[in-house]
């Protein structure tokens, strides 16, 4: 699979890497133990008055207001939502052990994490562009039209609305054995923290799920 990359003039930089082969159709041995470290490592780390003003999660507000034109206050960035919760004191959600292990990366790294399963994705080429008023389905909404937001799509599929929301169609669940790994980065974030954080998560799905990592690419 390759990314190419439309919008680095905006300050769009991800990492991404396919494993092959997960189970995903149980909860292993370990899991909870993984998310919970998650969680109570943000807890020690992070507050919840100071978590906006965070040097990474300051870079993402910024690229709402500045990009693409989103209140980050109404609709927050990814990460920034799951670590509020956290913080709150609240668990992270359990989905499936894949979208778990994604959920506690995006927590660890500070940086949002989108999971496709490559079998409902199909083809072998995405690109990250600007929409032009394709047809989006995102997980437990309504189809709607996307204007002027980056996705990440192949031809008028879009998996993902760039970078804070991920398509029904291409969603992984339990019956996924093929994952792609999509770290969102932005200027600013150091290709280290990306990569870093799909390494993470490519490690603990062969060791949890059974699963078989290729490399980690940058586009």
């Amino acid at each position: 699979m390759e990314i190419l990359n439309r919008v680095k003039d905006v300050g769009v930089r991800i990492a991404y890497q396919e494993v092959f082969g997960v189970n995903n159709s149980t909860r292993p041995e370990g899991l909870e133990e993984v998310l919970r470290s998650a969680e109570e490592e943000a807890r020690k780390a992070l507050s919840l008055e100071a978590l906006k003003d965070h040097p990474i999660i300051r870079i993402y507000r910024d690229f709402y207001w500045r990009v693409i034109g989103i209140d980050p206050t109404k609709q927050r960035p990814a990460q920034e939502a799951l670590l509020r919760r956290v913080l709150r004191g609240e668990p992270l959600p359990r989905i499936n052990p894949a979208v778990d292990i994604g959920n506690a990366a995006s927590i660890r790294w500070l940086v949002p994490v989108g999971l496709y399963d490559i079998d409902k994705a199909g083809g072998d080429v995405l690109e990250l562009r600007w929409s032009n008023g394709e047809e989006f389905m995102p997980i437990g909404g309504k189809p709607t039209r996307v204007e002027r937001q980056i996705i990440l799509a192949r031809g008028s599929l879009v998996l993902h609305v760039y970078p804070y929301r991920d398509s029904e169609l291409t969603k992984v669940d339990e019956s996924t054995k093929n994952i792609l790994i999509v770290v969102a980065g932005l200027r600013g974030v150091s290709d280290d923290v990306l990569t870093g954080c799909s390494s993470y998560i490519s490690s603990l799905f062969e060791r949890l799920l059974g699963g078989r990592a290729g490399p980690i690419k940058l586009a």
